[in-house]
């Protein structure tokens, strides 16, 4: 395999390789020794957050215009991936703030919109969210109520969102809302909305976060339900063109799908790595756990997994950065990087015994987070009808 401006054969080229051990020393150093504090404390730890903004992370596929680092998507990813292997919050928080709340400027914003909102997000001194996920609405974007009213030169914004990323930090700054702004009548007689994406800046009058919710696993990172009555924004953050936010979306989760993938290798690689760890420390009956054949052969299976992902997501990736239709890798990266995740998570969890079972433990972590992994940016089943489809199905 040979990924032009990546890769070489199946090596990181230099700068990519000294980009993923940068962050994984980070990573190392500073994000894994706090996880289990903040974990507990389930807040964003804002320090880790600026050092991150200080390395350019936030800043890594834009250009150095607006702000950025110069490079690719594709560096993005194996950020991700390092940060998540020992942090799933911290991962989703790179992931997220970047594909979904930076990325949609970037590709459809005006010059000026650029302008204002790249330097600032690109920085890591703000965050942004893409407010999609309604209680009806997700994938199925026909269950959009959100509605938005242009009147004398404003968008009047209307609803409600829900498990939306980085929308209720202390540097939230943007949610990028998705709402239906008309309606027109198919010729079969059903209506089509038309959904439009309008960028909000926080704080603005009427829009209100819910209190954070209580979830399963990804204590760390921010996740709120939202709240828009009667918000007002000027006509000109209208993001792309009108009625086109349905396909703007799409594009957008279709990318997220990749750098999404590249935080479940990381989770795949890190249940790995703590298996390999203490399959080979721990000792009964006179000698390591990993050296009996079902311990070795369950961690066997749990390498092929982390590498299988990371070959998926790689190649999703090359053909992202080289101009290529990539939807269909990008699903197949997500949903065998979900499993692999999942998986190991399991595995590893089970090779531990007893003290995986304890929340201190970074796999009784993993094991908690990595099912979300299976749900969130389009779940498992979508991943499947999307697959399907390119296969010439209609399921």
């Amino acid at each position: 395999m040979t990924m032009t401006g990546t890769s070489t054969g199946f090596e990181l080229a230099k700068d990519y390789q000294a980009l993923s051990d940068e962050v994984r020393d980070f990573a190392d150093r500073v994000v894994a020794p706090a996880a289990y504090e903040y974990d507990t404390k389930r807040s964003l730890p804002y320090g880790i957050i600026a050092q991150m903004g200080e390395m350019g992370l936030f800043g890594l596929p834009f250009p150095r215009e607006y702000g950025g680092q110069g490079k690719d998507y594709f560096a993005l990813c194996l950020a991700v991936e390092q940060l998540g292997r020992v942090d799933q919050s911290i991962g989703v928080t790179l992931e997220a703030g970047v594909g979904l709340g930076v990325m949609p400027i970037f590709r459809r914003g005006t010059e000026a919109q650029k302008q204002e909102w790249l330097p600032m997000l690109a920085s890591g001194r703000a965050l942004a969210g893409f407010g999609l996920t309604e209680a009806d609405a997700g994938s199925d974007a026909a269950g959009t109520k959100t509605t938005a009213v242009l009147e004398n030169g404003e968008w009047i914004i209307n609803g409600t969102k829900q498990f939306i990323t980085n929308s209720g930090t202390e540097i939230t700054k943007l949610v990028t809302i998705t709402a239906v702004t008309g309606e027109s009548v198919r010729e079969d007689g059903s209506v089509k909305k038309e959904l439009t994406a309008i960028l909000v800046p926080v704080p603005t009058e009427g829009f209100v976060q819910g209190p954070s919710y209580d979830k399963v696993g990804w204590h760390t990172s921010d996740t709120h339900p939202l709240t828009l009555t009667n918000v007002r924004v000027p006509e000109a953050n209208l993001l792309g063109e009108r009625g086109r936010g349905y396909a703007n979306f799409v594009q957008t989760l279709d990318e997220g799908r990749i750098a999404f993938a590249a935080l479940c290798t990381g989770a795949a690689q890190g249940c790995l790595d703590e298996a390999i760890r203490y399959a080979k420390t721990r000792n009964v009956f006179g000698k390591s756990i990993g050296s009996h054949q079902y311990i070795a052969f369950k961690i066997a299976r749990m390498q092929a997994r982390a590498h299988t992902a990371r070959l998926a997501y790689y190649d999703a990736a090359q053909k992202m950065v080289n101009g290529k239709p990539f939807k269909l890798e990008a699903s197949i990266a997500k949903m065998v990087g979900s499993e692999a995740a999942m998986d190991n998570a399991r595995d590893a969890t089970q090779i531990f015994g007893g003290y995986g079972f304890l929340n201190e433990n970074p796999v009784a972590r993993h094991y908690r987070d990595s099912k979300v992994l299976e749900i969130g940016e389009g779940t498992t089943e979508v991943q499947l009808m999307v697959i399907s489809r390119a296969l010439g199905f209609q399921a």
